[in-house]
C-alpha cells in the first residue's frame, strides 16, 4: 500500500519522530470546528525545511496524502487529514530567526505562535499586529490569510507577509519574495501561498512586517438600543475617516453571556468594543470624534479609558467569547459562521440574518469584527438532535447566499477548508477552475492538504 510504504521510508528519515499510536493520531484528527474526526495514518514531528523537503518527495513518489498542522484553531476543518495519509506537525519547527528592527520586519519558523512573537518583541517597540483571538501558529495563519481584531487599521496576513520559504509538493524548496516593501518583479507567489490553505506547498520560513507600537492606546465601550444603531456608528466611523485600530460587536445576548463567564457588568444591549492608537492627543481626539458619532445613534454609557489593565479586561473578555458560549450552552455543539460584505451592506445582512435566527427555534449569538465588514454567528446544537444540525446548516447557508448576493464573500477569516467549499464555484465562477488548474500544475498528484479548497482532479 502506497500509504504504508511512504510511512517506512519516512521513518528512515526522522525515526521516532514519525508517530503511528492511536493517541498521537487522535490528537491531530479534530480541530476546534464542528466536523467529525479524521484519523491521519501516522503523524511525523519534523524539525527543519530539509526533512519537509525529503517526507514531500517520498509522499509525491508514494500517492501519499499529506497535511500540515499548527494548532488546530481551524474552524472550518483546514487541517484534518480527511483522505489520511501524513499529518505533518510543523510545531517543532518553532524559532524566531532574525528581528530586522530597522527595517520593522522579522524572520519566523512557521510554528512560532503570534503571542510568543510578540512577548519576543516586547522590548524592541515593536510588534505583529495580525491578532485572530486564538494563540494560533504563524504558519497557519498565513496558510489560511488570517485576520482578526486589529485588521481594520493593520491589514489581514495578506498584508502583513512580506516572503516566504515553502517547499512543493516534489520537494523543491523555494523562496518567494523579499524583505523590501515593494515590488514589480514577476508573480507574486508569496500572496498566492498566503491562503492557499496548505494546498499548494508546505511553508517553512515567513518574513512578516512589523509595526511601531504607538505611543498611546486606549480603549471604550458602549451600547446601544439596537444592532442597527451599533452597525450604523461603524459605518460612520470608517466613513469619516477615523484611524481607529480595532471595532468588535456584540450582540445582546453575547453581552449576557460574557456577564456571566467573565463577571462583567455590560448592560443588556449591543455593544462595541473599540481602541485608538497614536499619540497621547490624537487618541483622545479620536475617542471624542466616536462618541459624537455614537451618540448620534442613541449609543449610551461611553466608557473610555487610557488604562493599560482595563483595556487588556475588555481584550480579554472579547477574545474569550467562544470559550464563554461554550461554557453557558455547555450541553451544546458550536457551528461557527463567518461571512464578511461591503460596509454599506453590513446593517442589512446582520439585521436579516439576526431575524433568520430569531425565528429558527436555536440559539445563534453573532459578533463581528464590523470595522471590516466580516462577522460571525455561532450556532448553537443540543447534543444529539439532528434537527438542530439541519437548522444550523439551512441557516448557514443562508447566510452565505446573502453574503455573496450582496457582493460579498463566504468567509472573510475563517478560510475555506471542508465548511466552505460548496460555495467557490458560485462565490468566484471561472476563477475556480483556475484555482484548480494552478493546483493540478503545482500538484499534479493532488497529495497536498485533497479535499480542501479546490477542485479535485
Amino acid at each position: 500500500m502506497p500509504i504504508e510504504s511512504a510511512i517506512k521510508k519516512i521513518s528512515l528519515i526522522i525515526g521516532n519522530r514519525l508517530k503511528t499510536s492511536q493517541a498521537i493520531r487522535k490528537e491531530h484528527s479534530k480541530s476546534e470546528a464542528h466536523y467529525p474526526e479524521y484519523l491521519p495514518d501516522a503523524v511525523a514531528f519534523v524539525n527543519s525545511t530539509n526533512e519537509i523537503s525529503k517526507i514531500l518527495k517520498i509522499c509525491n513518489d508514494e500517492l501519499c496524502p499529506i497535511v500540515a498542522w499548527g494548532t488546530g484553531t481551524g474552524l472550518e476543518g483546514h487541517a484534518l487529514a480527511v483522505s489520511g495519509g501524513i499529518t505533518l506537525n510543523m510545531m517543532n519547527m518553532d524559532k524566531i530567526l532574525k528581528v530586522n528592527s530597522e527595517d520593522m520586519d522579522v524572520v519566523v519558523q512557521p510554528g512560532v505562535k503570534r503571542e510568543q512573537l510578540n512577548d519576543y518583541l516586547r522590548q524592541s517597540g515593536l510588534f505583529f499586529s495580525v491578532d485572530p483571538g486564538a494563540n494560533a501558529s504563524l504558519g497557519g495563519m498565513a496558510a489560511t490569510r488570517a485576520s482578526g481584531t486589529t485588521s481594520v487599521r493593520y491589514g489581514t496576513m495578506k498584508e502583513n507577509v512580506m516572503a516566504l520559504e515553502f517547499v512543493t509538493a516534489d520537494g523543491r524548496i523555494i523562496r518567494s519574495g523579499s524583505r523590501a516593501r515593494k515590488s514589480s518583479s514577476g508573480y507574486d507567489l508569496t500572496k498566492l501561498l498566503v491562503g492557499s490553505e496548505g494546498t499548494l506547498g508546505i511553508i517553512t520560513e515567513l518574513t512578516l512586517k512589523l509595526h511601531g507600537r504607538p505611543e498611546a492606546m486606549s480603549s471604550a465601550v458602549c451600547a446601544f438600543p439596537t444592532i442597527d444603531a451599533a452597525v450604523q456608528t461603524v459605518i460612520a466611523t470608517i466613513q469619516t475617516g477615523v484611524p481607529i485600530a480595532r471595532m468588535e460587536f456584540i450582540d445582546t445576548k453575547t453581552a449576557d453571556i460574557l456577564n456571566y463567564y467573565s463577571k462583567s457588568s455590560l448592560d443588556s444591549l449591543p455593544h462595541l468594543f473599540m481602541e485608538f492608537h497614536g499619540s497621547e492627543t490624537s487618541v483622545v481626539e479620536q475617542a471624542e470624534q466616536v462618541k459624537q458619532i455614537a451618540s448620534d445613534f442613541q449609543a449610551s454609557g461611553f466608557e473610555w479609558s487610557h488604562k493599560e489593565e482595563q483595556r487588556n479586561k475588555i481584550w480579554k473578555m472579547r477574545h474569550n467569547v467562544l470559550y464563554a458560549y461554550k461554557s453557558y450552552y455547555s450541553n451544546c455543539t458550536l457551528i461557527a459562521t463567518d461571512v464578511c460584505v461591503p460596509i454599506s451592506k453590513l446593517a442589512q445582512i446582520v439585521n436579516e440574518t439576526q431575524r433568520d435566527i430569531e425565528k429558527s427555534g436555536i440559539s445563534g449569538p453573532i459578533i463581528g469584527h464590523v470595522g471590516d465588514g466580516n462577522f460571525h454567528s455561532t450556532l448553537m446544537i443540543r447534543d444529539k438532535n439532528s434537527k438542530d444540525v439541519e437548522v444550523a446548516n439551512e441557516l448557514a447557508h443562508r447566510m452565505n447566499e446573502r453574503a455573496l448576493k450582496m457582493g460579498g464573500t463566504v468567509s472573510g477569516e475563517h478560510g475555506v477548508g471542508i465548511g466552505k467549499i460548496k460555495y467557490m464555484e458560485k462565490e468566484h465562477g471561472e476563477a475556480w477552475n483556475l484555482m484548480s488548474s494552478i493546483k493540478k500544475n503545482l500538484d499534479p498528484n493532488c497529495i497536498l492538504n485533497p479535499g480542501k479548497l479546490i477542485k479535485q482532479h
